[in-house]
């Protein structure tokens, strides 16, 4: 009896946190095909009493969402991408090798992530606009200053990727690593060889990770970037005024309302919930293999 009991409350609680992450997704969804008289109608909270999907048509036009979605998805699996073998490599060479200065630069990397974006942005900025100004290379208004970034481990939360990574190889025995040089395999065939095909699982973790976070990073795109390429989030952002912008040149009488913000929400982030989708078993069993339950 007393392990029923424990297994209702197990199963009690874990349904009050499944809904407290669950709540707002739903409500999003719900109000996402909500019609303007529903949205207005203080007798409709969950159910709409005229369902519509026109709210996602309009949505997708304002944020022009062929162009906006291919540009965000390239851009942002290209950063994850070079994070991923950055973070890989770095991880790898602070577990693996010893050379001078290393608890020092091992501080560094941990200081790095205490210190907030906003204080590191305007040294950045300086750094680019320098560029400019001596070499006449124009980075700003271009995605290199955030690909460079990602490739001198700056990216972001650069750190926590090459901790998840330096965990790892600290758990893989290092007489493997002696096997291989006995047979003569060098550092970077020891590194592909052992070190990364052992760690596929981490490797798939840590591009998830940066995939979405560069995705869902608005205030750095927007500062490197200018505008000059439309990705999701960001049109996202100015989602209201292109929305009245538009609708007052179109002379329509479109009011911007709840439903249409919701449905832009819902399509920005589509690929981050089908992307989950389809990994989530790889995405669970990675966690555990990284240590990051602290096991």
């Amino acid at each position: 009896m007393a392990k029923k009991i424990g297994k209702l409350t197990i199963y009690f609680l874990l349904v009050c946190i499944g809904y407290i992450y669950l709540e707002p997704l739903i409500k999003m969804v719900s109000m996402a095909i909500m019609s303007s008289d529903d949205i207005i109608d203080p007798a409709v909270e969950w159910i709409a009493r005229k369902p519509t999907f026109d709210n996602f048509k309009i949505a997708a036009s304002v944020l022009k969402v062929k162009k906006s979605m291919i540009t965000s998805l390239v851009f942002s699996a290209s950063i994850a991408v070079l994070q991923t073998i950055v973070s890989a490599m770095t991880g790898y060479a602070l577990s693996r090798f010893k050379f001078s200065g290393k608890k020092f630069w091992f501080t560094m990397i941990l200081f790095t992530f205490i210190m907030p974006v906003t204080v590191l942005m305007i040294p950045r900025l300086m750094i680019f606009v320098g560029i400019r100004t001596v070499f006449g290379i124009q980075l700003l208004g271009t995605p290199i200053p955030q690909a460079l970034m990602a490739v001198l481990g700056q990216g972001i939360n650069g750190t926590i990727l090459i901790l998840i990574f330096w965990n790892f190889f600290n758990m893989i025995p290092y007489t493997l690593d002696e096997a291989a040089m006995i047979d003569g395999a060098g550092p970077f065939r020891v590194f592909y060889h052992i070190a990364v095909r052992l760690s596929l699982s981490t490797v798939l973790i840590v591009f998830l990770l940066a995939f979405v976070w560069n995705w869902n990073e608005t205030y750095q795109a927007a500062t490197y970037l200018g505008g000059k390429l439309e990705l999701m989030p960001l049109k996202l952002a100015s989602f209201d005024a292109v929305f009245n912008s538009e609708s007052a040149s179109a002379g329509g009488d479109l009011k911007l309302n709840e439903a249409y913000k919701m449905a832009a929400t819902l399509i920005s982030i589509a690929p981050l919930l089908i992307l989950y989708a389809f990994v989530q078993k790889q995405f669970i069993q990675g966690i555990e293999n990284t240590g990051i339950t602290g096991e």
